[in-house]
């Protein structure tokens, strides 16, 4: 079976998208980061650095620090999908960060967006 095509994708390629969306909702490119430093475990150098190397998506979940055992707790629909029952675990883990995007961009407070 051949890969999805957003799993060769840079990383870099997409956070623009998120960090406007974001924004045009009036919140900050900050927060953005915190989101995925919060899911992936990644520190803000290392998140920087993975978005110069135009990592793909396979490889920053894939290298990913610590996984937060909290992203269980994301549930919702993206893209007409209900992020819980995607079985492919990397897709899974594509469509949680979008999720999170979105409860940001919709304006929830970052402590219900971080489950905590």
């Amino acid at each position: 079976m051949a890969k999805h095509r957003i799993y060769t994708m840079s990383v870099a390629s997409v956070y623009p998208h998120y960090v406007a969306k974001a924004e045009k909702k009036g919140r900050t490119k900050a927060e953005v980061d915190e989101i995925i430093r919060w899911l992936t475990g990644y520190s803000q150098e290392e998140l920087e650095a993975h978005l110069e190397k135009r990592t793909d998506f396979e490889t920053f979940f894939a290298e990913a620090p610590l996984l937060n055992p909290a992203r269980a707790l994301i549930k919702g629909v993206v893209c007409g999908v209900r992020v819980e029952t995607i079985e492919d675990p990397l897709m899974r883990e594509i469509r949680y960060l979008d999720k999170l995007i979105d409860e940001l961009a919709k304006g929830k407070a970052m402590e219900k967006i971080l489950r905590t």
